[in-house]
């Protein structure tokens, strides 16, 4: 049976907490890419409920490792601060100091760096804002105080953009966006942390323009249908896979 050489597929990565995790519901951003993607590149969801910068660092290079170039993401995602910045008192097991979590963000960065993915292809993504009222009521409901400040979650969101500014890493910085103008941010969050539908929406239409510089050029993979020689078909499909 003849056999072209194997198609290489590229991956798009999406590194990051439950709000990566979650992010191939219906709706979800991360669906949506891999909607978007179809046919040109694979869309890795490597989120990980509950984590932290501390907990992603320690796994990333089992994630991620030096291969042929080819093998190496077209684009990465880096999508933490959201359990980073909760409160020491309340809920020392996920928090990071600030200072922890920038060098954390730095180290992912210069990790990738080494393992042939630039900075060019990386995303930093800010957490979003918190909404106080709805996540107090979830903490309620957990039997724990409010463990998240929305001020305090700013700080980080911008400890993000410093170091994508330092690093020459592209940041989406959803923690203004959701807020620019002063408008009511509630309705972009399901319980006042994680993403709900319209919020899903939201972080899909701001990342997806950054996503789609970093894979403009990339082929359709395999030909159209009406394009497949009908006679010797293989001559269509056993060829270098770009159409």
């Amino acid at each position: 049976m003849a056999s072209g050489s194997p198609l290489l597929w590229p991956r798009v990565l999406l590194f990051g907490d439950s709000i990566t995790q979650f992010s191939f519901q219906q709706g979800g951003w991360g669906a949506s890419l891999a909607d978007m993607l179809v046919r040109k590149c694979d869309v890795l969801n490597r989120g990980f409920s509950g984590y932290n910068t501390r907990w992603a660092k320690i796994i990333l290079p089992r994630l991620v490792r030096k291969g042929s170039g080819l093998d190496s993401p077209v684009a990465v995602t880096i999508f933490f601060g959201a359990n980073d910045s909760a409160l020491k008192d309340e809920n020392p097991k996920q928090h990071v100091p600030l200072e922890e979590f920038a060098a954390n963000l730095r180290s992912m960065v210069r990790y990738l760096q080494s393992v042939d993915v630039p900075e060019g292809r990386l995303i930093l993504i800010t957490p979003p804002p918190l909404c106080e009222a709805a996540w107090a009521q979830e903490c309620l409901q957990q039997g724990c105080k409010l463990n998240r400040l929305n001020s305090v979650v700013g700080e980080y969101a911008r400890a993000c953009l410093q170091v994508a500014q330092d690093c020459g890493a592209e940041a989406l910085d959803l923690w203004t966006l959701m807020q620019k103008d002063g408008q009511d941010f509630s309705s972009y969050l399901s319980d006042g942390l994680h993403l709900s539908p319209k919020g899903n929406e939201f972080v899909f239409s701001h990342l997806w323009p950054l996503i789609e510089k970093k894979v403009s050029s990339l082929p359709f993979l395999l030909p159209y249908w009406r394009d497949i020689a009908e006679a010797r078909p293989e001559l269509s499909l056993l060829g270098d896979g770009d159409h």
